[in-house]
């Protein structure tokens, strides 16, 4: 049986109270499986990277329903969603993940949801979205 394979999470388990007890002096019979150990803290800071520029995009795609619709009686909603995003983006940023955050490539994705818009909203068209992002990442994380 592979437990990694098999029950992630009692692997997790496994692992760090056999990392802990290295950590103590212990020296236990089973080494630990560092591959899968390797593989998962690189997955995790993966996974903190997408969770950031997903709440990015989010927030900038109701940001473009603001500027589109300003007048809509769903603007309040989208009002708050871009704090609620820009609060996520905020927690699960690290300095270490700018290099990895590409804002005119999370703006372009968003653009590209926003363009499946409806082409009324409210019975009214939308004014004009900007083509790109003028804001850096600093600017848009700092605006809480």
């Amino acid at each position: 049986m592979d437990l990694y394979d098999d029950d992630i999470v009692t692997w997790c388990e496994a692992q760090a109270a056999l990392l802990r007890r290295m950590s103590k002096g212990e020296t236990p019979h089973e080494p630990p499986d560092w591959a899968n150990i390797i593989e998962e803290i690189e997955a995790l800071g993966r996974s903190e990277t997408r969770a950031c520029t997903s709440a990015l995009m989010q927030m900038l795609y109701h940001e473009m329903k603001l500027i589109a619709w300003p007048d809509s009686t769903a603007a309040n909603v989208w009002r708050e969603e871009v704090w609620a995003r820009r609060f996520e983006a905020a927690k699960a940023y690290a300095p270490s993940m700018r290099r990895k955050i590409d804002i005119a490539e999370i703006y372009a994705r968003a653009l590209r949801e926003f363009r499946k818009m409806p082409a009324m909203i409210d019975g009214t068209s939308p004014l004009p979205v900007p083509e790109t992002c003028a804001r850096t990442l600093e600017e848009l994380l700092g605006e809480l």
